[in-house]
């Protein structure tokens, strides 16, 4: 099976992951650096999750989520998914 990556995902479904993190981020008043430094994502990384451009982990969408004290599944279902 080949690996997935970003140009790989035509149906766009890193970018409404990332817009939905951007959008609840937002709402909750955190800026993307304390986001990113609550989670131990560094923070330009962080930016590339929010525009869409890195392929997440699981791992990487829990710790998101439990910083902005959501269940990961809120996330998704914001994104569409």
């Amino acid at each position: 099976m080949q690996r997935v990556s970003v140009k790989q995902d035509d149906a766009g479904h890193l970018a409404a992951i990332g817009a939905a993190v951007r959008a609840r981020r937002r709402a909750s008043g955190v800026s993307q650096e304390a986001l990113a430094h609550a989670t131990g994502i560094d923070r330009s990384h962080m930016g590339r999750i929010e525009r869409g451009e890195r392929n997440l982990s699981i791992l990487n969408l829990i710790r998101i989520a439990a910083a902005l004290d959501i269940a990961p599944s809120t996330l998704l279902m914001a994104s569409g998914l």
